[in-house]
């Protein structure tokens, strides 16, 4: 069940992010690569400036930084659009 509920936050959050950086809406898996991506974009941007994540949620064994996930997917998805141009825009 934690690993379904991980899934479910990633397309949530990629969702996010993706339309922060100007993205058209998208697939589910596509949503969920985009957000499981931004999690660890997130997580290494948080670790690597000492800021905490006050929106953590737990699935299962593994803690999924929600703010720093859609702050993670949104910068990933602003550097897709600069290098692939407008095909990945929407």
């Amino acid at each position: 069940m934690g690993f379904v509920l991980a899934l479910a936050i990633a397309a949530i959050v990629g969702s996010l992010g993706a339309r922060l950086a100007g993205r058209q809406p998208m697939g589910c898996l596509l949503s969920i690569v985009i957000g499981l991506i931004g999690a660890m974009l997130g997580r290494w941007l948080s670790e690597a400036l000492d800021i905490g994540d006050p929106w953590t949620i737990t699935a299962g064994s593994q803690s999924f930084p929600v703010l720093w996930s859609i702050v993670g997917a949104a910068l990933f998805v602003a550097v897709l659009n600069l290098i692939g141009g407008r095909g990945l825009r929407g």
